[in-house]
């Protein structure tokens, strides 16, 4: 009787933990402050066969076209590495934001950003020869508390985060798996 009452109280409080993160995680990653910073971060998601940015991936890509273009951060770093579908999504977001109008001068491709540890660490090596103090982080919402917190803990003191109004239902998936990625990161 003890064993089954232990287990009912530990699995209350996991799922209150649980249920505390993911509020968090949304509102956090609903949230953007306004912040000015020296580059928007954009993480890649897939690129379709044809080579186009999938719907996901170009809403990121416009949200962080917007903190552009409305003088939130002067330069663009896109990361991505190469889909199963043979396109490395840093090349593809680069071209998506000249066509826009963004000139090349104004963009960073990091192809190496494989996963988001990996994006994090890629950036921390421009950092300095950018010049780079403060950084804005762009992804889907569910996402940008994790991605902050490693990018924090790479001694990026200002970093903040804006998603894409973008909602699918996969999203339900992910915001349970961010709860485990968070804390193994």
């Amino acid at each position: 009787m003890k064993w089954s009452r232990f287990f009912k109280i530990l699995f209350c409080l996991l799922a209150g933990w649980f249920l505390i993160h993911s509020v968090y995680i949304i509102n956090d990653g609903l949230n953007d402050d306004g912040t000015i910073a020296d580059a928007v971060v954009i993480l890649g998601t897939t690129v379709n066969e044809d080579g186009t940015l999938s719907e996901r991936l170009k809403q990121r890509v416009d949200r962080g076209l917007h903190l552009y273009t409305t003088q939130r951060a002067g330069l663009l770093i896109v990361s991505g590495g190469l889909g199963k579908e043979g396109h490395y999504e840093g090349d593809k977001m680069a071209e998506y934001l000249v066509q826009k109008g963004v000139p090349i001068k104004d963009i960073i491709i990091d192809n190496d950003g494989n996963n988001t540890r990996a994006t994090a660490d890629n950036v921390v090596k421009l950092k300095d020869s950018l010049n780079i103090k403060s950084v804005i982080i762009v992804s889907q919402y569910f996402h940008i508390t994790r991605t902050k917190m490693l990018f924090r803990k790479r001694r990026f003191e200002h970093v903040s985060g804006a998603s894409p109004r973008y909602f699918e239902l996969r999203d339900l998936f992910s915001i349970i798996r961010e709860f485990p990625a968070y804390y193994t990161q």
